[in-house]
């Protein structure tokens, strides 16, 4: 595995998909990519919207640069904010074929691994600190079943199974305006919002070594 004279974060984002012209994620970790923050330089990726390839090029791309954090980015039309990930499930049941025409239905991520993984990022405080920059914001228990659950998963997965000294985790970001206006009555974010919000999660997330008390929770 490399090593680097700086520590760093790997931030990723996802090739378009679903008929998209862009994807907002890719956008925004794209942006960061070379920057540093607290110390921590930004390494961005753009991952395939496939199911497995998606996950080789993680892989390979945590083993190139040895990440302190790894914050995945996805893109979630529909929600209206910043979606903090809780969970990953082992489970694909895609509703839609991925950008390769693959539609796995009710097969394992990782077969055999563990039903769940919990991220460990430090959600909880990433969450206030959103707030407190006045960025829309919420955490999230379900990441789906299609490639961005596939992704946080497997990463979790890679994590604890190689023991890297890492912190990982997922975050889904709304359309962007350029996306919504295709779409009747969705929310969106702008780019620069989402772009700043990165940038305050990178900061909590290489200096806050423990997890907050807050409520977030949801009654449905």
């Amino acid at each position: 595995m490399a090593k680097h004279s700086k520590p760093c974060v790997l931030l990723t984002g996802f090739t378009p998909f679903d008929g998209e012209a862009v994807n907002p994620s890719w956008l925004a970790a794209q942006a960061l990519d070379g920057q540093t923050i607290e110390g921590h330089v930004v390494h961005a990726k753009e991952l395939p919207c496939e199911f497995n390839h998606s996950l080789n090029t993680l892989y390979k791309t945590i083993d190139k640069y040895a990440p302190t954090v790894v914050i995945c980015l996805g893109q979630a039309g529909g929600r209206s904010d910043i979606s903090l990930e809780r969970v990953a499930i082992n489970i694909n049941d895609a509703r839609i074929p991925d950008n390769k025409g693959f539609q796995p239905i009710d097969t394992p991520v990782i077969a055999g691994g563990d039903d769940a993984y919990f991220a460990t990022l430090p959600i909880k405080a990433m969450l206030q600190k959103l707030h407190q920059a006045h960025i829309p914001a919420s955490v999230s228990n379900t990441a789906g079943t299609y490639v961005c659950n596939h992704v946080m998963y497997g990463l979790l997965h890679y994590i604890k199974s190689h023991e890297l000294n890492c912190r990982g985790g997922f975050v889904h970001i709304p359309f962007s305006p350029l996306q919504a206006v295709n779409h009747s009555g969705a929310a969106s974010m702008s780019l620069a919002s989402v772009i700043e919000a990165i940038k305050v999660m990178i900061t909590c997330a290489v200096t806050e070594q423990h997890d907050i008390k807050l409520s977030a929770g949801t009654t449905h």
